[in-house]
């Protein structure tokens, strides 16, 4: 945080305690918000200037007054305007505090850099105070996609902002999966604002609160059982409630869990019969290298899965994950073709005689085998 106040539009006795030459005994009662002869907004902005200060001390004893504002100081200078650096300063701190926010958001000098800030750090009140003002999310997209990908925004208020950004034609770079979720709504009905989660919201945290509770690390166990054989897979008891509940919400629901959930959420929805969903999950910013070399060897997943993956630079530098993007036949073959080219002699006989790759994969290993074995 940097105020940048003008020292000079401040009066003398909070420019004297800010240029040091006011006695230490003052400057410590200022830096506990105690300020004799300011008014409140003078003594806050002094608070969040000495809270910068070169002398240690004092910094610290700011930073800890400013983390417990005095309900004078804070109450008064919310009556009046508060420059832009040092409403940066308390929204930080009171990013959750849904009483002070309100009163923060009607502040001229607030800086839309400031909200972007809190809609990142915002509990549900607050994100609900940040997601009404429509001229300020449309002015300031970021606010709009921090909030999506804040999962204590409520899913009813992420769907309305997406529908908002379609409306006014807005591309939100910073949700990865954007364009599934303007999809995803496209035949979806927009609830109106309302005071209370609706069932919907409730649903949403509910499934956040089964995946949470499921006993499977994903490090160690897989969402589903695979027949090495045959390539079928079935889902795993463990995971089974999430499964079912995550079956039961709209399509727009389950491409926001995609993105945010867990990586157990992750790995049953990549394999979403809906390609809105599936493509949603493979695009999670949360997402691991360990899931990816599972994704790349499951038949259940969408070849427009394994084209995501097989176009990302820094997956397919994984040699397992072009392995099993080769062996598996949903892999689109203009992709298989040219990963093959990276294979081991000893994969390459594999894969030639293979029954569970297409035949054009197996001709392509058996003339690179040929190809080499000229050569040498």
């Amino acid at each position: 945080m940097n105020p940048a106040i003008d020292l000079s539009t401040l009066p003398g006795p909070a420019q004297r305690i800010l240029d040091g030459t006011a006695p230490l005994p003052i400057r410590q009662m200022a830096a506990k918000g105690i300020a004799p002869g300011l008014r409140p907004v003078d003594a806050l902005t002094v608070l969040a200037l000495l809270a910068e200060s070169t002398d240690a001390a004092i910094a610290v004893a700011a930073q800890a007054t400013l983390d417990q504002i005095p309900a004078p100081v804070l109450n008064g200078a919310l009556g009046g305007v508060i420059p832009a650096g040092v409403l940066d300063a308390i929204a930080m701190r009171y990013a959750k505090n849904a009483a002070v926010m309100e009163k923060l958001l009607q502040q001229p000098e607030l800086q839309a850099a400031t909200v972007v800030s809190v809609a990142v750090m915002a509990n549900e009140p607050v994100s609900e105070l940040l997601a009404v003002n429509e001229e300020r999310l449309l002015a300031c997209p970021e606010i709009i996609e921090k909030l999506y990908m804040n999962k204590a925004t409520r899913m009813s208020t992420a769907d309305r902002m997406i529908e908002l950004a379609v409306r006014n034609k807005l591309e939100l770079t910073g949700i990865p999966a954007f364009q599934e979720a303007a999809q995803a709504i496209a035949d979806e009905l927009i609830s109106e604002p309302s005071a209370e989660p609706t069932p919907d919201d409730i649903l949403f945290k509910q499934v956040e609160a089964t995946a949470e509770a499921i006993p499977i690390d994903p490090e160690m166990e897989d969402v589903v059982h695979r027949d090495e054989d045959t390539g079928e897979e079935a889902v795993n008891e463990k995971v089974l409630p999430l499964h079912t509940q995550l079956a039961s919400m709209s399509i727009s629901q389950r491409v926001r869990r995609a993105m945010l959930g867990s990586a157990n959420e992750r790995m049953l929805l990549v394999r979403d019969k809906n390609k809105l969903v599936a493509t949603a999950a493979i695009r999670s910013p949360k997402i691991q290298d360990n899931e990816v070399t599972l994704i790349a060897q499951s038949r259940s997943v969408s070849d427009d899965v394994l084209r995501i993956i097989a176009q990302n630079k820094s997956w397919v530098q994984n040699h397992q994950i072009k392995i099993h993007l080769v062996m598996n036949p949903r892999t689109p073959f203009v992709f298989a073709s040219k990963l093959v080219q990276y294979m081991r002699d000893s994969e390459l006989k594999t894969i030639a005689k293979s029954k569970n790759v297409s035949g054009a994969i197996q001709r392509a290993a058996r003339q690179l085998l040929e190809k080499k074995a000229s050569k040498g």
